[in-house]
This record gives structure tokens, C-alpha cells and sequence, in this order.
């Protein structure tokens, strides 16, 4: 038997020896049967204290390898699984959903990478995901800055960074929140991997199997997946024009005594609703009651089409409870997946911690692309531009749906944001509407995926009228209130096919 001994390896000698007669067993150089040396004779062929073999035998032993035989010594023993058999016989396929954990088996996961590859067809027109325009990308500057950056950054373009993120970033965004009326230090900030990222680490770092989360009804469904992967009770708590009922909520805390509120409190996502500054101060004060963190999802804020928005909670919040996320992918695009978090610094280390374990740091070279295009200016100027852009869309989807307006559908006009939240006649049925809006090559999303229990939102629709270019906003909305009338009608309202309007 052939053993050789590298005593400067890191790997102790008893498991060198007991690895390689391990291989030997496996590979059929050592049949069933076969008597190995004696510890003593081993110990001596090997130049190695007999308790090093001892313990190599003991550790074959423990995994059923050799086993000891009175007056023999110790023998090989018989392995219930044989090559040949793997070879000669049938492979059951790996029970993959039985190994997977319950917590991301819920049935709406795919929603986003469904969303993602729906918008990406041709010939669809896509209401459904949360995208800017593509036509509105400043390619260009990005293009001369990128440039630049090959110059001056050279080599430090792809390099690593900090963990907490690309320091003058963390400046820039400084910036940017004081524009937003929050005051923080570039310390007080770190990059993530887009606010999703930021979103999950809120989850890992807050909740435990069984805990329970505080949501408006309705919300983001990515945070709805997110905080029920990890274990969580998602409770919905409604909102009105106003914005989250405070009235409704302090019942819910005294009940539930959640962990965390998660709130969109500007330009909400599905709603557009904008939660008005006496629900935030009622809001604030809940949290400092109860002692409860409130996680604040900024994506829209800057999207303003009307007057300035109201402060974000952030900014009110004088005692550190509040936890500000945002993001860059819904004011530039998508691809870059950089977000950040604004919060205290207990908090901030622990998103630190996970960001090192998850992966490591942001992209550097969107972080110092990024930097540079906002101390350039330019962020402010795109920004602008959006404004004045989607301000137009979103008023040309509004006219379109009054145009070819369906009795027993409303809506309410967003001030900012990227969505229409759209109320169907009562006797719709949603899946039927599904199938002949996608006849008709027009997406969206219904209602139902942005409530916790998904029993609500089926007579709702949610509309975004940043993706679809101004052309195909009319042609789409005219298409989708065909499939609302044709559904209303198979669902039996006789009446309303008597006064609907022509279509045209």
C-alpha cells in the first residue's frame, strides 16, 4: 500500500493517510476484503508515531470504510454503492423543489424576470415594468465621461472598492440628499447594488422566521417577496389620498408589533399617491412611540411634475428612526444597479457586513462614472429633462384614457412618479382581461400582485407611462380599453355595451 507524506503540508498526517486509503477504497485499488498493515508495521513504513495511524483508521472506520476483525485485523469493508451499478442502472432526476427552501418557493417570484423579459419582445407594448426611457439616456455624456475616465482614472477604473462604496460617490450623493432636504455626511451613506439590494439586506438584517412587517396596501411586490423570503408576516395597512392611514396603523402595531413600516411615501409605487406632511409627522411620531424603524424607498422623489414634493421622512426625522433607501436605476437606468442607503450607523455597519459577504462592493466603474456625471452637472440637467418629458407622457396616457374611456373605470393623476393606478368596472375578470390585452399585443400588471394576502387589487391596474415610447402610449391605451370593454362584456354588463362610446 502506497502512502506518501508531505510533512510540510498545512493537512495533518493522520488525514493525509486516511484520505488516501479512502481514494484506494473508492477507486478499487483496495477491494472489499483486503487486510491493511497493522498500525505498528504502518507507523514504521510511514516514519510516523503509531497514534497516527490509530487515529487514520478510526477516522476510516467512522465513515464505514474498514472495520476491525478479531484475530484478522482491520479489513476493507463492502460498499453498497458500486460504480458499475451507477453505470448499469437507472438515475433518478434530482428532487430539486424538495431541497429548495420554503421560503422562496411563493408562487409570484418570477414576477420581476417576467416583467424584465416581457418589455424586451418586439411588437408588445409594455405598460408592465417600472423602466425609464431608453430613448431619454444621456448615452452621449456617458460616452465622454467614460472617455475622460480612461484618461485620469486609468488602472483605479477597475480596481476594487470600499466595501461602504467609491468615497467621492458617497459625496456626491451627499449632495444630491441635501438638494432633497436630508442632511448627511458622505459616512453616513453606503452604496448598494441597486435598491433591491438594499431591500434584501433590510430583511437579513431585521427580520426572523416568523417576525412581522408593516406594508402599505398596496405596494412595491418586490418588497412583499423580500420580506416573506426571510420568514416574515407581511401585514398591509391601507392608504387613501393621504397617503398610509396612521388611524389603521397604530391598531396594526398594538396588535402585530412588527419589526419595521416599509413605506413609499412619495409618488407611491402602484398609487402615485403622495402621503401628505401631517401623515408623516403622524407617522414619525408612531415610530418614536412604538420604537419602531421605518424604512423609507425613495426611487421617485426627484420625478416631480407639479410643485416641489414634500420633504421626504428622512428629513423630518430628527431622532435617527428612519432608514432612507434610493436609487439611480429609475432617474437614469437600469443597468448600472447602483442604490444607497441613508441610516444610522449601527445600521449601516450591519449593511456593510452583508455587502462584503453578498459581493464585495459596487461596480467601480459605475460608481466613478456616476460621480463624475453628477459633479459635472449633468445629473441635475437629466433630471430636468425627465421632468418636462414625462410629465408629457404621462399627460398623453391620461387623455387617452379619457378618449376611449370605458364605463365604471377612473383614475387618479399622478403629480410625479411613473404610474397610473387605474380602478376596472367591478364585474371585470381579470384573466380574461390578461388574454385579450395580450391578443392585442399590450402588458401591464394587475392589481392583485401589489397586496400582501393577493386576494385584493383584481378590479386595479397598474400603468407605467415612462417605458412606452408617446407613439405607442395612445395605440397601447386604445388597445387595452378594447380588451377592458370586451371582457366587460363577456362578464355579462349588457347595460354598459349599450352606452359604451365608439372606439376609434
Amino acid at each position: 500500500m502506497r502512502i506518501s507524506i508531505n510533512r510540510h503540508a498545512d493537512t495533518p498526517v493522520y488525514l493525509q493517510i486516511k484520505n488516501q486509503v479512502r481514494d484506494m477504497i473508492f477507486s478499487d485499488v483496495l477491494p472489499e476484503g483486503m487486510l491493511l498493515p497493522p498500525e505498528r508495521s504502518l507507523a514504521k513504513d510511514l516514519e510516523v508515531n503509531r497514534s497516527t495511524v490509530i487515529r487514520a483508521y478510526q477516522e476510516l472506520k467512522a465513515d464505514g470504510l474498514v472495520g476491525s476483525q478479531v484475530g484478522k485485523g482491520t479489513v476493507v469493508l463492502h460498499q453498497t454503492v458500486k460504480k458499475s451499478s451507477l453505470a448499469e442502472g437507472y438515475i433518478n432526476p434530482l428532487p430539486w423543489y424538495q431541497l429548495f427552501a420554503e421560503t422562496v418557493t411563493s408562487s409570484n417570484d418570477n414576477i420581476i424576470g417576467d416583467i424584465m423579459a416581457i418589455t424586451g419582445s418586439d411588437n408588445v407594448i409594455s405598460f408592465a415594468g417600472g423602466i425609464p426611457a431608453p430613448s431619454l439616456y444621456p448615452i452621449e455624456i456617458m460616452r465622454e465621461i467614460q472617455s475622460e475616465l480612461f484618461e485620469t482614472a486609468n488602472r483605479e477604473l477597475f480596481l476594487h472598492s470600499p466595501v461602504e462604496g467609491h468615497y467621492p460617490l458617497r459625496e456626491s450623493i451627499s449632495y444630491l440628499l441635501r438638494q432633497r432636504q436630508i442632511v448627511a455626511a458622505p459616512k453616513d451613506t453606503v452604496i448598494l447594488s441597486g435598491s433591491q439590494q438594499g431591500l434584501d439586506f433590510m430583511a437579513r438584517v431585521f427580520i426572523r422566521p416568523g417576525d412581522t412587517v408593516i406594508v402599505e396596501e398596496p405596494t412595491f411586490f418586490g418588497a412583499i417577496q423580500i420580506f416573506r423570503s426571510a420568514g416574515a408576516r407581511v401585514i398591509g395597512a391601507p392608504i387613501d389620498k393621504e397617503g398610509l392611514r396612521t388611524d389603521v396603523l397604530e391598531a396594526l402595531l398594538v396588535r402585530h408589533k412588527p419589526k419595521f413600516i416599509y413605506t413609499l411615501p412619495t409618488f407611491q409605487n402602484p398609487s402615485g399617491v403622495t402621503m401628505s406632511l401631517e401623515r408623516r409627522y403622524q407617522l414619525l411620531n408612531l415610530a418614536y412611540q412604538y420604537q419602531l424603524p421605518i424604512l423609507e424607498d425613495d426611487p421617485y422623489g426627484e420625478l416631480y411634475y407639479e410643485s416641489t414634493p414634500i420633504p421626504p421622512l428622512k428629513a423630518l426625522d430628527r431622532h435617527g428612526y428612519v432608514i432612507y433607501l434610493s436609487t439611480f436605476s429609475k432617474s437614469l437606468f437600469l443597468g448600472l444597479r447602483v442604490g444607497w442607503v441613508t441610516a444610522a450607523p449601527q445600521v449601516l455597519a450591519k449593511f456593510a457586513q452583508l455587502k462584503q459577504m453578498t459581493d464585495l462592493h459596487v461596480n467601480t466603474p459605475a460608481q466613478l462614472l456616476l460621480d463624475a456625471f453628477i459633479r459635472k452637472g449633468c445629473y441635475e440637467r437629466h433630471v430636468a429633462v425627465l421632468r418636462q418629458e414625462y410629465a408629457a407622457r404621462r399627460d398623453k396616457m391620461l387623455r387617452a384614457l379619457e378618449k376611449y374611456k370605458v364605463p365604471g373605470i377612473s383614475w387618479d393623476k399622478p403629480e410625479g412618479g411613473y404610474y397610473i393606478w387605474c380602478k376596472l368596472p367591478d364585474n371585470i375578470l381579470r384573466h380574461k382581461l390578461v388574454a385579450n390585452a395580450s391578443k392585442r399585443g399590450v402588458v401591464f400588471l394587475p392589481g392583485e400582485a401589489f397586496y400582501p394576502d393577493g386576494t385584493q387589487g383584481d378590479t386595479h391596474v397598474r400603468l407605467n407611462y415612462t417605458f412606452a415610447s408617446p407613439e405607442q402610449i395612445e395605440t397601447g391605451i386604445k388597445y387595452l380599453l378594447q380588451a377592458v370593454r370586451e371582457t366587460t362584456i363577456t362578464a355579462g354588463n349588457h347595460e354598459n355595451e349599450r352606452n359604451l362610446k365608439p372606439l376609434v
